[in-house]
C-alpha cells in the first residue's frame, strides 16, 4: 500500500510540473507576440507576462550573450527549448519512476 501512495504522489508531482511548464510555455510565446505588436505596457496582462518572463529571459541573456544577435533576441527560443528539455527528461522520468514503484508494489 505505501508503494501505491508514493507512486501516486510522484505521478501527481509529474503531472503538476508538466502542466505548469505547458502554461509557462504559452506565456513565453505570448511575450514574444507582445513584442511584435507593441502592446500597451500599462495593460495588466502585458505587465503580468513581462513580470513572469523577463527575469528568466534576462538571466539567459546575461549567461549566454551570444543569444542576442544584433537586434534579434533568441533568448525566448532558448527558454522554450529548456522547457521542452525539462518536460522530456524530468517529467518523463518522474512518470516512469511512478510506474516502476507502482509495479514493484503490485508484484510484491
Amino acid at each position: 500500500m505505501p508503494e501505491y501512495v508514493l507512486a501516486q504522489l510522484i505521478g501527481t508531482v509529474a503531472y503538476i510540473l508538466d502542466r505548469l511548464l505547458f502554461f509557462y510555455n504559452l506565456v513565453v510565446i505570448a511575450a514574444v507576440v507582445i513584442t511584435w505588436v507593441n502592446a500597451d505596457p500599462r495593460n495588466g496582462i502585458v505587465q503580468f507576462i513581462y513580470a513572469v518572463t523577463e527575469p528568466v529571459l534576462s538571466w539567459i541573456r546575461r549567461r549566454f550573450p551570444f543569444v542576442v544577435i544584433g537586434r534579434l533576441d533568441l533568448s525566448p527560443l532558448v527558454l522554450l527549448m529548456a522547457i521542452l528539455f525539462v518536460q522530456r527528461v524530468l517529467v518523463s522520468s518522474l512518470y516512469v519512476l511512478a510506474m516502476r514503484i507502482q509495479m514493484s508494489g503490485a508484484n510484491a
